[in-house]
């Protein structure tokens, strides 16, 4: 098994502000690592680290080989990367966005025509190639972004939020390109919020959080963790949470987790019949109940249970100011 990317004591420091504190991955070539975590858990300074746009504290990282401090030019010309900020520029059309890039890296004018054109197919921009960038949508713009990373084949991807404030319809679109371009030997590094999204692509997902590695392991290992049903309680009165908590604490077979901005209660239960004796319980302790629900667990769960709130993803460029929260549903 060849590993694509690899990190060893991985630390990064602003000042007093340690971004980075001490991760280790291994990211096997042609597969996808999902990081998860909140804003300022360390994903995007793990990223830049990966893609030689910062040097780390100390420890170590390699992509392809290649020693990201010491081999910064040989990394480089092997990866691919799309950032939280677009990269595209307004004032010229899709195609010449990414023919420029080609002959950038030094491709011949056809070379980069042709180039441009084969990935504008490839993200289904075909028919907008000759429209100007400012002209286009969110999903169209981060697809656009996308194919810009791709103008020099890379053999590893880094994918910063890609879809982030992208309307589902898009971010669908966007899935299947990654897909294609896993299937085709590409190893992808995705840093995401939308737990729904490391769902469906990732091979294995490591969870950051305050700079540090807090699970790792595939979709369905992490879920097994919160066990085989989710119970939520959500209490007409949210001032009785802690209350509710340690009244299901009494029956649940983990530890109750308090969502105070969804304000509700979650807890793991082994066995359903444990339903109607939470809900007995919390009628006799005067808890009136506004939604309860049993469920399978999801990542959302897991993430919950390990940091104590839920995801976060950040609004896209120019929506209205205020925290949006994602909550994938089970299926």
């Amino acid at each position: 098994m060849t590993i694509a990317i690899q990190a060893e004591g991985l630390a990064k420091s602003f000042g007093d502000i340690r971004a980075l504190d001490g991760i280790d991955l291994e990211v096997p070539s042609g597969t996808v690592l999902g990081l998860l975590g909140p804003n300022g858990s360390g994903k995007t300074t793990a990223v830049r680290i990966f893609a030689t746009l910062l040097q780390p504290t100390s420890g170590r990282a390699s992509v392809a080989g290649h020693d990201v401090v010491s081999q910064p030019s040989r990394v480089r010309s092997v990866i691919g990367l799309t950032s939280q900020t677009s990269a595209v520029d307004d004032h010229l059309t899709g195609f010449e966005n990414l023919e420029i890039i080609g002959r950038l890296l030094g491709l011949a004018k056809a070379d980069a025509g042709a180039r441009a054109r084969a990935l504008l197919d490839r993200v289904d921009l075909a028919s907008d190639g000759d429209r100007r960038a400012r002209t286009y949508s969110g999903g169209m713009r981060r697809r656009l972004d996308l194919a810009a990373s791709l103008v020099g084949r890379p053999k590893v991807l880094f994918l910063d939020e890609p879809t982030t404030g992208l309307d589902p319809r898009s971010r669908i679109q966007l899935w299947g390109t990654i897909r294609e371009l896993v299937a085709d030997g590409t190893t992808v590094l995705l840093t995401t919020q939308y737990l729904e999204e490391a769902d469906h692509l990732a091979d294995t997902i490591t969870v950051l959080d305050q700079g540090r590695v807090i699970a790792r392991g595939t979709s369905d290992q992490l879920k097994a963790q919160t066990g085989g049903q989710f119970l939520e309680v959500r209490p007409q009165d949210p001032s009785r949470l802690d209350e509710a908590a340690a009244t299901l604490a009494t029956l649940a077979g983990g530890a109750p987790v308090v969502d105070r901005e969804g304000r509700l209660v979650g807890v793991s239960v082994d066995d359903p019949a444990l339903v109607a004796a939470a809900v007995r319980q919390l009628d006799t302790a005067g808890i009136r109940i506004a939604d309860l629900a049993l469920r399978r667990p999801s990542l959302d769960d897991v993430f919950l249970q390990l940091t104590g709130h839920r995801s976060q993803p950040a609004p896209a460029a120019g929506a209205a100011s205020g925290k949006r929260r994602h909550r994938r549903k089970a299926a």
